[in-house]
């Protein structure tokens, strides 16, 4: 069975729910993906680096930030 979807019906649902947000909401949901980011990054380093201690899973994060704000 396949299963269509309308992309851009989706985003604009997903817009729609965002407007009707706090900016408060908005801002939680912005920090959890910001934290869901920063844990996946971690464990990319992580299976990459088996021997890396946490302090320098956390220093190559710091880069990666660093890196990004550049952009």
């Amino acid at each position: 069975m396949e299963v269509v979807v309308d992309v851009d019906a989706a985003l604009e649902m997903q817009l729609a729910a965002y407007r009707r947000m706090t900016g408060e909401e908005r801002l939680a949901i912005a920090l959890r993906l910001h934290e869901l980011t920063c844990d996946l990054a971690r464990k990319e380093f992580r299976h990459q680096h088996p021997q890396a201690t946490p302090v320098e899973v956390e220093e190559r994060l710091r880069q990666r930030l660093r890196l990004a704000r550049g952009l």
